[in-house]
């Protein structure tokens, strides 16, 4: 678990740097994506971000290789908590009293999983799965074109979505990864699985994040990212609570996700109040 709490920390922590970074880029000069973005490869607050997504990634394999997806899921979740905190800190943004309280409520939900996770399960699941896992992760593309033909929120609702379940894939593929020998990843759908859901949801969040609603696509990522490998390391993967725990588990569960939503403006780092970069 401390593991999860960790990569939460590095990605709430990336999201912030990296928007300070981005938006000093931005008003040192005008140009298109690429220009800006190597105006912000140039400043070490957006390579600091880098480094922390990386560390977080690598944190949330440790972790989904120890504890079950549920308590993972959620715990992701909660970079949003992170980043509301960084934000009012790093960027000056005002938090609402409603907002202090759903971090706290975040922070409640994850306490309670911390007390009530159980071990990592040690069932493989049906057969099939990582095949299955590898045609959700194409499916996700296809949902991706679906959403750029539609409007508003709408769009936004189906591109986080989207991007939840390419990110839900990754979590059951690291669990579903026997053996990290290169001939044998070579052979394995499930690192295919891994490899594509995460590259369609980081596309899928993007546009999201640009072109639509930053609350309306990050409600739509927590919900697709939590759910779905909850239930899929419960049922096939063997995930459990501690004996007679099982309840308060749903409840830290519901409690952590109910929480991440309401802080669903986080996903994108909102501007400063005072209007400085």
């Amino acid at each position: 678990m401390v593991c999860a709490l960790g990569a939460a920390v590095c990605f709430g922590t990336a999201t912030v740097l990296q928007a300070i970074a981005a938006r000093a880029a931005a008003a040192r000069g005008r140009g298109g994506d690429a220009a800006l973005l190597l105006r912000a490869l140039r400043q070490w607050r957006y390579l600091a971000g880098l480094a922390l997504d990386g560390l977080g990634f690598l944190l949330q394999i440790a972790a989904l290789r120890s504890v079950p997806i549920y308590a993972v899921g959620a715990a992701l979740a909660a970079s949003l908590a992170v980043t509301a905190v960084a934000a009012s800190r790093l960027l000056r943004t005002r938090l609402s009293g409603v907002e202090w309280a759903a971090v706290g409520v975040v922070c409640a939900g994850l306490a309670m999983l911390g007390l009530a996770s159980g071990t990592e399960g040690e069932e493989s699941g049906p057969a099939g799965l990582d095949w299955a896992m590898l045609a959700t992760a194409a499916g996700v593309l296809l949902l991706g074109a679906l959403a750029g033909r539609l409007t508003g929120r709408a769009r936004a609702l189906l591109l986080g979505l989207g991007a939840g379940f390419g990110f839900g894939v990754v979590e059951v593929s690291v669990r579903l990864i026997d053996s990290l020998d290169p001939y044998d990843l070579l052979r394995d759908p499930a690192a295919y699985a891994l490899l594509l859901g995460g590259g369609a949801a980081f596309l899928l969040l993007t546009s999201a994040l640009q072109r639509g609603s930053v609350t309306t696509s990050t409600a739509g990522m927590v919900i697709g990212e939590t759910v779905g490998p909850a239930l899929i390391g419960v049922v096939w993967l063997g995930d459990r609570t501690r004996e007679g725990l099982a309840w308060l588990a749903v409840l830290g569960f519901a409690v952590a996700v109910a929480g991440a939503l309401a802080l669903a403006r986080f996903g994108e780092a909102p501007e400063p109040a005072t209007g400085e970069a």
